[in-house]
């Protein structure tokens, strides 16, 4: 059993303190970060600041941000006073000595420094060298959180809406960051800044650094608008003539996409793939990749189905999150499955869109011995709660069976893009798609994002043979006490539709108990034959 998928951990201090939205995150409004630093390699050092622009919403006099315990505060500044501040464990609760009133725009420049802790599934700011040994400097910190490496307001729900990147790095080596590359400065100190531009909100874990010995190279493709997408690949040297083989598929990636959702999000910053020591990371507009420019998962079949050999799982599920996870954000962590179930399934309409809809359900039923239903996707909100992995896997498989529930693809496909469209650049919380589908199906599908989402188990078709020849009794075993779903049944050459309840129904078939089936394929159910 994986240790995510186990009982949920009791929240700390630090968790309640950075999941919590409480009042002084609550009393502002995030409008642009300035991240200015500069990373010693040798030290394993970073220093600098960031420039916080907020407007308030209320009248206050003291703001919440973020910075781990590990890094020090060297001073903050609001123009040129000193401001106070108390630190509580990740929290950085900063005073101000006249009230900020509601409505008006306030700047503070927050300067730290100090050597991030290695930390987390990719290590959070790791200082490494490539196999030619050069320096190789990068940073992931979703789960983490970014106040791990960087002053922020370390939470989903308020994003700046734009920011600038600038990052001081020893001369001969590169950073690649979000955004659009501005320019590059020496500073006549042995180092040079690189400046980039995020044009659009973007949420802390995104940010990231990428410090190396990095090549470019790039292309240019024309979205459905006429507006032109800048793809821009950054490697190693000696990676170079494989990058040009493998991500010959992004642009493959971006056409399905823009073809289920609409044009890639991020157009003024374009997109970019940079390689890394670690797997992947949706890194907004600077997606990174370690998959060792091979198919597959790390050269693996991932769903083992004998279809994910055909095309790069980090390149397909990383920059799906452009869509889903970026574009579209959770307000909070418990509801995480809005980035990872919706891009789970996009690498199902990507298999659709190439190799059509038998491969999709092929490599969907691949995803089932993922999951592991030992406890609800939806995770405690507000103490910065990790759901389980079943989000991805067993969220794609939910979204799959909303499509058969709606029995209609031509119905389907507008529903998905219109979906899209709607909650594109917001942060949301699981209520708003639940809302959103109910209206837009005419259906009441709450029982059933209910049940998979916020429940351990999946459904069960109970059938019951044998009672009067030619008949079987059904109904629904569930955790929702309202829980109704449709379901195929039958023979796959002529389903029948049945609408089952939680309480005991009957239908005539002239099929044996061993020749009635189910489509499981279409849902993601139990079934129990009696």
């Amino acid at each position: 059993m994986r240790p995510i998928d186990a009982a949920a951990p009791l929240p700390t201090r630090y968790d309640f303190l950075r999941g919590a939205y409480g009042p002084f995150r609550a009393n502002n409004d995030l409008l642009y970060y300035h991240l200015d630093i500069r990373v010693d390699p040798e030290k394993q050092w970073v220093s600098g600041k960031n420039t916080i622009r907020f407007k308030m919403l209320k009248d206050g006099t003291r703001i919440q941000l973020d910075l781990r315990d590990t890094l020090t505060i060297d001073k903050i500044l609001l123009g040129d006073k000193t401001l106070k501040y108390e630190r509580d464990t990740g929290a950085v609760f900063v005073d101000f000595p006249e009230t900020l009133r509601a409505g008006q725009v306030y700047s503070i420049d927050f300067y730290y420094s100090g050597h991030p802790e290695e930390t987390g599934r990719f290590g959070g700011m790791t200082f490494k060298k490539d196999p030619s040994g050069h320096v190789w400097i990068n940073t992931a910190c979703e789960e983490t959180g970014a106040s791990m490496w960087w002053p922020d307001k370390d939470q989903w729900r308020d994003e700046v809406e734009s920011m600038d990147i600038s990052v001081a790095v020893p001369n001969g080596l590169m950073d690649v960051s979000n955004g659009k590359f501005v320019g590059k400065t020496d500073l006549g100190d042995g180092y040079t800044r690189w400046d980039w531009h995020v044009s659009y909100g973007i949420n802390n874990y995104n940010v990231s650094l990428n410090i190396g010995d990095y090549v470019h190279f790039g292309e240019e493709m024309t979205e459905p608008s006429g507006a032109k997408l800048a793809m821009d690949y950054y490697v190693l040297p000696e990676d170079l003539d494989k990058a040009k083989v493998q991500f010959a598929q992004v642009r493959g990636m971006i056409e399905a996409y823009q073809h289920y959702f609409g044009e890639y999000p991020f157009i003024k910053d374009g997109y970019k793939l940079v390689e890394a020591p670690y797997s992947g990371m949706e890194h907004q507009s600077a997606v990174t990749y370690g998959n060792l420019f091979k198919n597959g998962y790390l050269g693996r079949d991932w769903t083992g189905v004998g279809i994910n050999t055909r095309f790069d799982f980090i390149i397909i599920h990383e920059s799906g999150h452009e869509w889903f996870g970026n574009s579209i954000t959770a307000d909070d962590s418990s509801d995480m499955w809005i980035h990872e179930g919706w891009t789970t399934y996009l690498e199902t309409l990507y298999v659709e869109y190439r190799w059509g809809h038998d491969d999709a359900l092929k490599y969907m039923s691949g995803l089932k011995p993922k999951v592991i239903n030992m406890r609800p996707i939806v995770a405690e909100r507000g103490v910065n709660a990790q759901p389980t992995e079943d989000q991805y896997f067993k969220g794609a498989l939910m979204i799959n069976t909303l499509r058969s529930v709606v029995n209609d693809d031509a119905k389907w496909w507008t529903l998905l893009h219109d979906f899209y469209q709607h909650f594109k650049y917001q942060n949301i919380m699981t209520e708003d798609v639940v809302a959103w589908w109910n209206l837009h199906t005419g259906m009441n599908l709450t029982p059933i994002f209910n049940q998979y989402l916020r429940h351990a188990h999946i459904p069960r078709l109970e059938l019951l043979f044998g009672e009067a020849p030619g008949m079987v009794m059904y109904k629904w075993d569930a955790d929702e006490d309202s829980f109704a779903m449709p379901v195929k049944v039958g023979a796959p050459e002529h389903w029948q539709i049945i609408h089952p309840t939680t309480k005991w129904q009957n239908m005539q078939t002239t099929l044996s108990k061993d020749d009635f089936q189910v489509a499981t394929d279409l849902y993601y159910i139990d079934v129990n034959k009696q």
